[in-house]
């Protein structure tokens, strides 16, 4: 994968935080912050998904959003038991 440096400002109290968390993760800090930016990235694009199929179909009904809740809890709930598996 190509990288690219490049320079961002960030408030000091932020950078601190994000510097203990990627010690405690083990992890440079660049990786930890290309990690929330591709977060945000995932975030937009499936906020733009949503937002195109309620064009063409209709908002959501609350309903049908209670079931995609339920559904996204159960896989966070799986997936949290699995790592707590491997560790």
């Amino acid at each position: 994968m190509a990288t690219r440096k490049v320079t961002i400002t960030l408030d000091e109290g932020l950078v601190a935080a994000m510097t203990v968390a990627a010690r405690e993760a083990g992890i440079p800090l660049s990786r930890m912050i290309a990690s929330a930016a591709e977060r945000e990235m995932r975030r937009h694009i499936g906020l733009a998904a949503v937002a195109a199929w309620e064009a063409e179909h209709g908002a959501f009904t609350p309903e049908e959003l209670a079931a995609a809740r339920a559904e996204m809890a159960a896989a966070d709930n799986e997936y949290f038991q699995a790592g707590d598996d491997a560790a």
